[in-house]
């Protein structure tokens, strides 16, 4: 059994950054592809960014909404996701999931909140 648990949510301020972090427990997996997803109240969930292939900077793409604003990154053991926000506004205000696939198996964690005041 594989669970994601991420962390590094919180409320800042418009302008503000946060890192959240994605960390795998339960048994050994490398994911393939690790992306970030975000759920505002009333919305459908929608794709931030994701990452494919090996350790360092891996295949990127973003949600056009983060592009240049937020980085997405993992470790070399294909195990953590990282997704730097920077320069958030209000309309960012969301839970931000995690999500990890390994060949046909997807795991999702539970979300953390990302509250941004104006």
């Amino acid at each position: 059994q594989v669970r994601l648990a991420e962390s590094g949510g919180g409320l800042v301020q418009s302008g503000g950054s946060l890192r959240l972090s994605c960390s795998a427990s339960g048994r050994i997996v490398s994911f393939t592809t690790m992306s970030w997803y975000r759920q505002a109240p009333g919305t459908q969930r929608e794709l931030v960014a994701a990452i494919t292939g090996g350790g360092g900077e891996g295949y990127t793409r973003y949600a056009d909404f983060a592009k240049g604003r937020f980085t997405i990154s993992r470790d070399k053991a294909l195990r953590t996701g990282y997704l730097q926000l920077n320069n958030l506004a209000p309309e960012d205000t969301a839970i931000y999931y995690c999500n990890g696939r390994e060949g046909p198996l997807e795991f999702w964690g539970q979300g953390t909140q990302v509250t941004v005041s104006s």
